[in-house]
């Protein structure tokens, strides 16, 4: 029997590649196994990648989103580079005393994009989760090489703070860019009530005065680089709007981060050579079924024909009910502590999996 395994992470226990590892070797023997890791767009995106596609990680200098030298790294397999902007420009990497959201920019992101294509990379798929930063994208594009300068033509730092004197921006220093996507799961527009700054700048440490100054910076921003028409576009307003930047300054376009995925792996053609289709993630719950990950995987196998079974750490009654698997297991099942579950993941999934390797044989 062919398998093939493509699961997610299990959100603070296992990688997306050690959660198909131990799938893998729960399985036995018996089977023809395929791992092909998955990811959106989020922490994880770039080793699930690599996991799926071969490839290798880079270390590149770039900046933090307080302008802090750090070593962000990226993957790249031929001619495509896969980054994470989290990996310089994340939350993770500023403390909370720390976070002034007025300061942060995206810089280092740019300086990730800048060294892919140093790398010679002639396509970027680009995760913009988990950013620290509210700046629309000007840091990356200064990184990039667009100038943002005021009234009198002398060039701004590029963060919120600094650029409320924002005049004229010039692109003319900026090299032709690779082919850009940007995996995104959010539908937020860059502005309004369920904009950049209202849903996401709380968590970056805003306040209400932050958040006002944020909202009419962004407004500001986008009208003098003449990118209003890109304002409303759902997702704009992902990454505190850096997602609208990189379509207005790069010519990104926006995807679903399943979808990138699912098209840079060939999932389908996976799929196809798949008797049984083994996908997994912490949770699959009533929320899972309405977005993509791996009920996408489940989705894309049931159009074509093939047998379902998931392994996750817990799974809903909806999901269950939902006729999507023929096999569901679940480590919250075994009725032990969360604490315990989580440390002892690796070797709950390979006993689940062993499980289904029998049922699966019982049944064929």
């Amino acid at each position: 029997m062919n398998v093939l395994i493509a699961c997610d992470k299990f959100k603070g226990s296992l990688s997306a590649r050690e959660v198909a590892l131990a799938i893998e070797k729960g399985l036995g023997s018996g089977f023809h196994v395929e791992l092909c890791p998955i990811a959106d767009g989020g922490e994880g995106f770039v080793e699930a990648m690599l996991s799926a596609l071969g490839g290798e990680f880079r270390q590149c200098e770039a900046s933090d989103a307080l302008g802090r030298a750090v070593s962000a790294r990226y993957g790249l397999c031929g001619k495509t580079a896969f980054i994470e902007m989290a990996e310089a420009s994340g939350l993770w990497r500023i403390g909370e005393e720390e976070r002034d959201v007025l300061a942060a920019s995206t810089y280092g992101t740019g300086e990730m994009m800048r060294d892919a294509m140093a790398q010679g990379a002639e396509k970027i798929l680009l995760g913009v989760g988990g950013s620290a930063t509210n700046d629309g994208g000007a840091g990356m594009a200064a990184a990039l090489g667009w100038r943002f300068l005021d009234e009198e033509g002398e060039e701004l730092a590029v963060n919120p703070r600094a650029l409320a004197d924002l005049a004229f921006l010039d692109g003319s220093a900026v090299p032709p860019l690779p082919r850009i996507e940007v995996a995104c799961d959010v539908e937020n527009p860059l502005l309004g009530t369920r904009g950049a700054t209202a849903i996401f700048g709380p968590q970056k440490g805003a306040g209400p005065a932050e958040r006002e100054y944020l909202e009419e910076y962004l407004a500001h921003l986008s009208a003098v680089s003449d990118g209003e028409h890109l304002a409303a576009v759902p997702g704009a307003g992902a990454a505190g709007g850096l997602a609208w930047g990189l379509m207005k300054f790069a010519q990104a376009t926006l995807r679903p981060g399943f979808d990138i995925v699912a098209d840079a792996v060939d999932l389908s053609a996976r799929i196809a050579r798949a008797d049984l289709v083994i996908t997994g993630e912490g949770s699959l719950d009533a929320q899972s079924l309405e977005g993509k990950g791996p009920i996408g995987v489940i989705r894309l196998a049931r159009e074509q024909g093939k047998k379902t079974a998931a392994i996750a750490g817990q799974i809903a009654p909806e999901v269950r009910a939902s006729g999507l698997l023929d096999y569901g297991y679940a480590l919250a099942d075994t009725g032990l502590p969360l604490a315990e579950l989580i440390q002892n993941a690796a070797s709950l999934v390979e006993a689940e999996a062993a499980r289904m390797g029998v049922a699966v044989v019982g049944k064929s």
